[in-house]
């Protein structure tokens, strides 16, 4: 006759150990999330509240900060703000697509003299302090007569001037088996038409990585705005946030701080548009073959 041992009981110190996770992990949460959650409250209250009360939840509710924001700050109306804005992140997305994918290739597929001195010069330019080129780039351009246009901030995105996506864009270049560009020159493809009909379709995950983070590092830009920008009717979003401090001496935080709430809905738009596709991408990036 056999007997079977009894089964022990489900262990109690796992289930707390869980619970105990997950309640640091709940409370980094909120901590993480307490600048926003307080940029929310701070665009519903006075300016005078904003720097009074630290607490997130305001005394006095003051919407109307949300329709002064929307008026515009002097003399430029919100939608003007928006259009510029929109207008450079569209294209400087364009440009680092266009451009990084076509330079990338030719660093990963082409051979050329020099090839490996060019990509170390490339690579050595993410070490370089954006401040040190600043003035000689400023120089640039206003030899060139585009200071005060929207140029200096987009034409460099069409010279693949960002090393960072470059560099992306190679890797995972590097990761696709030269098969395919052996077959496509059987088939009497040349390295343009290679590049778009074979190389391109699979650069999906890449370039939809480099699509998110050009669109995010361009709306967020501050100090190229500043210093190229000397128009009124050419401010950016992030131009106009700052005029509101500078207004008359007066500082009418509650606008803006409303303001930074309606410029961070098109970033979280572009972002939830584009996720699916991000996923998507990190899933696929570490197939081969």
């Amino acid at each position: 006759m056999t007997t079977t041992a009894p089964t022990a009981p489900a262990s109690r110190p796992n289930t707390a150990r869980t619970l105990l996770w997950h309640a640091v992990c709940v409370a980094i949460g909120l901590v993480l999330l307490y600048p926003v959650l307080w940029l929310l409250t701070a665009s519903v209250k006075s300016g005078t509240e904003i720097l009074s009360n630290l607490s997130p939840v305001p005394k006095v509710f003051t919407p109307d900060n949300y329709a002064s924001s929307v008026d515009g700050v002097s003399g430029i109306s919100l939608w003007r703000l928006f259009g510029n804005s929109l207008f450079i992140s569209l294209a400087t997305v364009v440009g680092n697509v266009m451009a990084c994918a076509v330079t990338a290739y030719a660093f990963a597929r082409l051979r050329f003299r020099g090839r490996g001195v060019y990509f170390g010069l490339m690579i050595g330019t993410l070490m370089l302090p954006a401040h040190v080129v600043l003035i000689p780039q400023y120089i640039i351009f206003q030899k060139l007569d585009m200071v005060g246009t929207f140029l200096p901030l987009i034409l460099p995105k069409f010279l693949a001037t960002e090393a960072f996506f470059v560099f992306l864009i190679v890797q995972f270049i590097r990761s696709l088996p030269r098969e395919l560009d052996e077959a496509a020159l059987i088939d009497g493809c040349g390295p343009f038409r290679t590049f778009w009909h074979v190389i391109m379709p699979l650069l999906k995950p890449a370039l939809v990585t480099t699509t998110i983070f050009s669109f995010i590092w361009s709306w967020n830009d501050f100090l190229p705005q500043l210093m190229y920008l000397a128009d009124p009717d050419t401010y950016t979003l992030q131009l106009g946030l700052r005029t509101f401090v500078d207004q008359s001496g007066d500082a009418a935080f509650g606008p803006m701080f409303a303001m930074s709430v309606l410029a961070l809905v098109p970033v979280l738009l572009f972002f939830l548009a584009f996720q699916r596709l991000l996923v998507e991408g990190v899933q696929t990036s570490g197939l081969k073959g």
